[in-house]
């Protein structure tokens, strides 16, 4: 048996001490006879008595004694997965799929999904990037959140573009591995970075192998062909049917039209970042499993470290309860015939006079 008070300990005591107080000095005084040898008014010891068991019990109750209940939680895997996303408007490009003719984004909506599921029970988090990186959802268990997000997230607005490189999301990447190295030591650390590798800005992408000893496994994904595919704008205003592809003016003009602007996997710079983390670079082409992405991740770390004792409390306030019921039903029935005797109180003259709301009574 154990207590976990329902309400702050403290709180409990400034309602409770008080009424205590009262009704225990209350217990003492009633009864007592004045200097005259008549008893002073007030209730007598017996409903003092009664309600100081009230107060006792209600305080037993706000302390919330509990049995406790420990059992084995086997929903929680001792894996953090944390997806780098490229948002970038080449991501939009129609060369993934099939028939070749879907946005690359559509390949990683796909893979984020499919991956959480490769490891259900995991702690989750999501790092996008365009422009600028941000954290889009931090260490969560919710396989759900990463879902939703996954279905509903979309590439940069074309106009704000300013080019793309693939050492953006640098920064981010390595604040939650160290977060995730700090919070949660004893996890395997899972890194997939899905990207075209596409560099249209200017400079170097910088190296990420300083972030290599927080990596435990994960894969550099490819999106995207040596062919390329063509790509539309992106404006949240215009319907996607609707949008216009890109053009490219050094292109040489087809059937009086400008030429498409194509987009280009770039496999070289997916590989020299895959070997910088110390993990594998897959190219992705369709809607395949992940599965064996996650293959190599140790299920006996997995199955010692990833479950936990978990320690419930399951409150015993019943019995408590039922004597308070008790308790508060005999000073009901107590109070109820006090105040019917106070309605009715013998004349002066013998006779017995009735309590009325509508005045003192008038005599003729």
């Amino acid at each position: 048996m154990t207590l976990q008070p329902l309400v702050p300990v403290w709180l409990l005591a400034l309602l409770v001490v008080p009424l205590l107080g009262l009704t225990v000095r209350q217990v003492v005084v009633a009864g007592r006879r004045g200097p005259d040898g008549v008893a002073l008014p007030g209730a007598p010891r017996a409903a003092w008595v009664r309600r100081t068991g009230v107060v006792v019990l209600l305080a037993l109750v706000g302390l919330g004694p509990s049995v406790a209940s420990t059992s084995r939680d086997t929903s929680v895997a001792n894996v953090d997965m944390i997806f780098v996303v490229d948002r970038t408007g080449s991501m939009a490009a129609e060369d993934y799929g099939p028939g070749r003719d879907q946005e690359r984004l559509d390949g990683v909506r796909h893979d984020v999904v499919s991956l959480a599921e490769s490891v259900p029970g995991a702690r989750y988090s999501i790092i996008s990037f365009d422009s600028q990186a941000s954290r889009q959802l931090p260490l969560t268990t919710d396989a759900r959140a990463i879902a939703s997000w996954a279905q509903t997230f979309d590439r940069e607005i074309t106009r704000y573009s300013q080019g793309s490189l693939t050492d953006r999301p640098l920064e981010e990447l390595a604040s939650a591995l160290r977060g995730s190295a700090e919070q949660h030591p004893a996890s395997t650390r899972l890194v997939f970075f899905l990207s075209d590798g596409e560099q249209t800005a200017d400079g170097e992408p910088r190296s990420f192998a300083d972030l290599a000893p927080l990596v435990d496994g994960g894969a550099v994904l490819g999106y995207g062909t040596a062919e390329g595919g063509p790509l539309k704008e992106y404006d949240p205003d215009v319907a996607p049917e609707d949008a216009e592809y890109l053009v490219d003016p050094s292109l040489p003009a087809e059937d009086g039209a400008a030429a498409r602007a194509v987009s280009v996997l770039d496999a070289e710079t997916l590989r020299t970042l895959a070997d910088q983390l110390g993990v594998p670079y897959v190219h992705r082409e369709a809607p395949t499993e992940t599965a064996s992405l996650v293959a190599g991740v140790d299920p006996e770390q997995v199955a010692a470290d990833g479950r936990r004792d978990v320690t419930s409390y399951r409150p015993v306030v019943w019995p408590l309860a039922l004597a308070l019921v008790v308790l508060l039903a005999v000073e009901t029935w107590f109070w109820s015939r006090s105040a019917s005797r106070s309605l009715v109180r013998p004349a002066g003259n013998g006779s017995r006079a009735r309590a009325t709301t509508d005045g003192p009574e008038v005599r003729r």
